[in-house]
């Protein structure tokens, strides 16, 4: 097996033993993107001086470990789980002196000035950062071809999407050019990749992960989370950015109600809610047929199947895209060619008349059409005379989606869903038509709108394309959602 096959949990244990250094597996995988990603496109930037003084680092608290450890310390402690671990950030999480695009001409020259939270405690593990990964332009799309750099194709069929918009995040995982990812997720950002590419992508909580040093979308909505190989590699990495953060006030720590302590768990008498809303028209019939066996090979282990109904899902579309363009309006506000990034003043081959002509010319050749389009709905959803009737409307709307799911979860521990409704489709195919594009995020969104957890695991192929399953939890109960997942991974492998 190569280096590159290996989990975090399997890299740690080789580490332990001296079976091989980081810098010997940052090495494998700094081979293996130059060897692969001029066809798959995942990495907008490779920082591969920075990765090998990483894993340097990593090395010498590892050594230290084994010196340690062969005196017999009694006092001695083991190093952390995603020391010397190789990983991929997606390009709108800061990392101190790399670039920061958000896929975007608008911060194409953007280094970043200090950590997020979620890399300082990366750092902290001693996690090494191979480099900078492609997304859709400021995390708006579903299939990383409105990143304004480059398409990122799909590992399993170079002529079909990655998803998006973590796609480079998850194609990366894929294609084996990272152990593990960094991702965010608004609307499905994380788990419609991990599906479309056949890893696992883990939307936490809202509020489980700071979002500080996160470039903005939607702030009521955003959220960092992993992708990774398995699922057990999911709950390290979950484990090791989650927690509340003084620079985030949205964050909390996750309560110990919500902690599974019982190692043992088993998937018997646990009660799966199957909401009829999501196996309606639209579904390619081969994908709900692999997710339908899924769901009867969790019956078949003692699972007990509950029909439910989340019946405002139908309004969640329509809902997501009233709110996060109005969000996204707000948020890009400050990208005004004067304080923040590309300015037309230094750039113009037209005259620079006035302050309006400032503003005109920069985000008129900062951004791409899918900000342009969504900046133009948030703004006229927001305006005088129509706030009420739009914005307004859809946080009420919002409220009966969030009640729909606390309604569910008191009759069920866990709901099984389709990630998605289709597979990958292929590059272009989409891409005149923006509505077919949005109902990509049909089974997604909903549950952002109610900011409870899901993840995505890949449990078939249609076509040689993986299908993923999402398992959605109550609010903080990450540790049931992947304690489930764990065990529907061993039931489909």
């Amino acid at each position: 097996m190569d280096l590159i096959d290996l989990t975090i949990t399997q890299l740690h244990d080789g580490f332990k033993k001296n079976k091989f250094t980081s810098v010997q597996v940052t090495k494998a995988y700094l081979e293996q993107i130059k060897k692969n990603d001029n066809d798959i496109g995942a990495y907008l930037a490779v920082t591969e001086d920075f990765a090998l003084n990483q894993a340097e680092k990593a090395d010498k608290i590892i050594q230290a470990w084994q010196s340690d450890s062969e005196k017999g310390s009694e006092l001695i402690t083991e190093f952390p789980l995603l020391c010397g671990v190789p990983c991929a950030i997606k390009d709108n999480i800061l990392v101190e002196g790399m670039q920061a695009t958000a896929g975007s001409k608008m911060l194409e020259n953007y280094i970043a000035p200090y950590d997020a939270t979620v890399i300082k405690k990366l750092k902290a593990d001693g996690a090494v950062i191979l480099g900078k990964v492609n997304l859709d332009e400021f995390a708006m799309g579903v299939s990383t071809e409105n990143s304004a750099f480059k398409v990122t194709k799909n590992p399993h069929d170079l002529t079909r999407v990655s998803g998006g918009s973590s796609g480079g995040a998850a194609a990366a995982v894929a294609a084996k050019e990272a152990c593990f990812t960094l991702g965010s997720d608004t609307g499905g950002s994380i788990r419609l990749p991990a599906s479309f590419c056949g890893v696992v992508g883990l939307n936490p909580t809202y509020g489980a992960v700071s979002r500080y040093g996160a470039i903005a979308l939607a702030s009521s909505l955003d959220q960092i989370g992993p992708i990774t190989k398995n699922v057990q590699d999911t709950k390290i990495v979950f484990d090791a950015i989650k927690g509340k953060d003084s620079m985030d006030a949205t964050s909390v720590e996750i309560p110990n109600k919500h902690k599974i302590r019982n190692s043992k768990f088993e998937i018997r008498n646990l009660k799966i809610g199957v909401p009829k809303e999501y196996f309606a028209k639209g579904i390619d019939p081969a994908v709900e047929k692999i997710i339908k066996d899924v769901i009867g090979k969790a019956k078949s282990a003692g699972a007990e199947i509950v029909e439910i109904s989340l019946p405002n899902t139908k309004y969640a579309i329509a809902t997501y895209y009233i709110i996060v363009p109005s969000e996204a309006s707000a948020n890009l506000a400050r990208y005004d060619g004067i304080r923040y990034g590309y300015s037309e003043i230094l750039n113009s081959k037209f005259e620079i008349r006035n302050l309006l002509d400032v503003y005109v010319k920069s985000r008129g050749a900062g951004f791409g059409p899918e900000p342009k389009r969504r900046i133009l709905v948030g703004t006229h959803a927001l305006s005088s005379g129509y706030y009420d009737a739009y914005y307004k409307k859809a946080q009420e709307v919002r409220q009966l989606i969030t009640q729909d799911f606390t309604d569910a979860f008191k009759k069920v521990d866990v709901i099984f869903t389709p990630t998605s409704p289709i597979p990958a489709f292929k590059i272009g195919e989409k891409s005149s038509d923006p509505i077919s594009m949005y109902l990509m995020d049909i089974y997604t969104c909903p549950l952002k709108l109610a900011g409870v957890p899901a993840i995505s695991l890949p449990v078939g192929f249609v076509d040689k394309l993986p299908v993923g399953l999402q398992i959605i939890g109550n609010h903080f109960e990450e540790d049931k959602i992947l304690t489930v997942a764990s065990e529907i991974e061993k039931l489909v492998q």
